[in-house]
């Protein structure tokens, strides 16, 4: 029983770095003072108006289109577990994140559970020629493969994109959690 909740408890504390090492975010890292002066610098775009996401309104049509493709691989990789695959999705030089660290990270995490990632409502926020950001209402489907133990997160998230190499790639996550669910299975 105790080696049943400490594993328990060792796949929500993977989770939780999931959503937030995995993704790119340096959440624990910073104060809330810091994680709202960069919300409010405009480096990050959580920008509600009446509780609706608003689409940025200048964005040209083949930019909109690679970007929310860019998004999309970013995901389908994820969700693959084909980790190659899914570093091709991540800025080489990111803002909020260590690339070998992601790596590293990620392979471990493919190795002992089965993960799932789901975007909905994606919303291009804000966009300029070398840097986009993607809302989207993300759910987490983990299940750790040695316990069975499943673990479900959800939460709103922005992806922060920037142009290498003429290709968009990921180079920092900010994810805000609403609800988490734990079950064993049996």
């Amino acid at each position: 029983m105790l080696k049943k909740s400490f594993l328990a408890v060792f796949t929500l504390l993977m989770l939780t770095a999931l959503m937030l090492t995995a993704c790119g975010n340096k959440k624990d890292e910073m104060s809330a003072e810091e994680r709202q002066k960069i919300i409010d610098d405009g480096t990050v775009g959580f920008e509600m108006n009446g509780g609706k996401i608003t689409k940025a309104e200048n964005i040209p049509a083949e930019e909109e289109k690679a970007i929310l493709a860019a998004f999309n691989e970013y995901n389908a990789a994820f969700n693959s577990k084909e980790i190659d695959r899914y570093m091709q999705t991540l800025s080489k030089n990111p803002k909020g994140f260590n690339y070998e660290e992601e790596k590293n990270y990620t392979t471990e995490v493919f190795k002992q559970s089965d993960v799932k990632r789901d975007a909905k409502d994606t919303t291009i926020i804000k966009y300029s020629e070398n840097e986009a950001q993607v809302y989207s209402n993300v759910t987490l489907h983990l299940v750790q493969t040695t316990t069975n133990v499943k673990h479900e997160s959800a939460g709103q998230q922005v992806t922060v994109f920037v142009k290498e190499d003429g290709q968009w790639k990921v180079t920092s996550v900010f994810y805000t959690g609403d609800d988490t669910k734990s079950s064993t299975g049996k």
